[in-house]
């Protein structure tokens, strides 16, 4: 099968998009399937508001009309509202092509959290945007419920795993950054943004050395007014898993996420996490055996220290790219293979024809 996946979210950022849709490719490769990633790699793009960062394509629809002639997929996967997404929505419906998407990120309480838009107003725009596809992807049963009861529709799960080659209990001497550091070290990893609660921790009075793996926009602001934090930005491959195996705690103080990736990489790394009782948490965490849930962070942590760290890594072992990209599969909308042979210079004509009409505003989800 040929699947093709529209997303802004793409290499070189780090961020659970991007570490879900590169695990699920790479397991889709490794079961036949070709894949072709339509991302603002290659494109005209500006710099996103407040995450600069973070690349938006600027009218993207001729580069996605030229993809698609090319490639023919078989399935079309949408996997985020940006540009591109809008674009490749806006494409499809043009030629009458189903196609799936995904709830990745609350964009809401997001955008909420940085300027006065209410949340009504981009939860109406996210329904509609949604509302054209065939399924639409998300991570957690939780989840589910609450986009259930916001009228989202054709909602399918769509679990996440994790690499428990990359990521398990790393024995040896602590990471050089962290000799001689106060015990415990409660660990957060993870985009260092507003949305993402890290004040939470931070603000917090225990003992111990509070440690931040990542980056950010709100980084320096952080690093400055909690200065007993250690701040040591992004780490990848066995120094990442090296570094989260020293913690003795891993702190996730979110309220917004959809999931949870770095929670289900601590836990193989066999660490316990201290969590918020929110939607994300409450999917993954078993209280009292993988980690503890509390609206006092400082219990959660506190409750947590006590864990067996050796059933933390066991119980991670139960999220598998293998049963997510199933999951994927299951999911995806075929296109019937009379549309798929008729994509070929239909699109080419109509791009000649209308030349820049062709592109979709990067508001416009019709």
């Amino acid at each position: 099968m040929r699947v093709c996946i529209a997303t802004d979210a793409w290499e070189p950022q780090t961020n659970g998009v991007v570490t879900t849709l590169k695990a699920t490719i790479a397991q889709l490769g490794v079961m036949g399937h070709e894949v072709r990633v339509i991302s603002p790699n290659g494109m005209a793009s500006i710099p996103a508001p407040s995450y600069p960062e973070i690349r938006l394509a600027i009218f993207p629809g001729f580069h996605i009309a030229r993809a698609i002639e090319s490639f023919r997929p078989h399935a079309i996967h949408i996997a985020t509202e940006g540009p591109i997404g809008v674009a490749m929505r806006r494409y499809c419906r043009r030629h009458k092509l189903p196609f799936t998407t995904a709830y990745h990120t609350r964009y809401p309480e997001y955008l909420n959290a940085r300027w006065p838009i209410p949340l009504g107003v981009s939860y109406a725009w996210l329904r509609r945007f949604h509302g054209a596809a065939a399924r639409t992807f998300v991570s957690s049963n939780s989840l589910s419920e609450q986009l259930s009861a916001m009228r989202f529709e054709h909602l399918h799960r769509w679990q996440r795993g994790v690499n428990l080659e990359l990521f398990r209990p790393v024995a040896g001497p602590l990471p050089a950054e962290l000799a001689g550091v106060p015990r415990p070290i409660m660990a957060y990893m993870g985009r260092v943004a507003v949305e993402k609660n890290i004040e939470a921790f931070l603000r917090l009075q225990v003992s111990g050395t509070k440690l931040v793996i990542g980056n950010g926009p709100a980084r320096e602001a952080l690093s400055k007014s909690h200065p007993d934090a250690l701040f040591i930005g992004y780490r990848f491959g066995d120094e990442l898993a090296a570094m989260l195996s020293a913690a003795d705690v891993f702190v996730f103080p979110s309220l917004t996420d959809t999931f949870g990736l770095a929670m289900i990489e601590a836990l193989a790394c066999g660490v316990p996490v201290a969590a918020f009782p929110v939607p994300g948490p409450i999917d993954v965490i078993e209280p009292g055996v993988t980690g503890v849930l509390n609206d006092d962070l400082a219990a959660a942590i506190q409750g947590a220290l006590g864990l067996n760290r050796q059933v933390c890594a066991e119980r991670a072992k139960a999220f598998t790219w293998e049963a997510a990209t199933e999951q994927f599969l299951d999911g995806l909308a075929p296109i019937p293979a009379t549309a798929r042979a008729a994509l070929s210079g239909s699109g080419s004509a109509m791009i000649a024809s209308n030349g820049a009409r062709s592109q979709p505003r990067a508001g416009d989800a019709n």
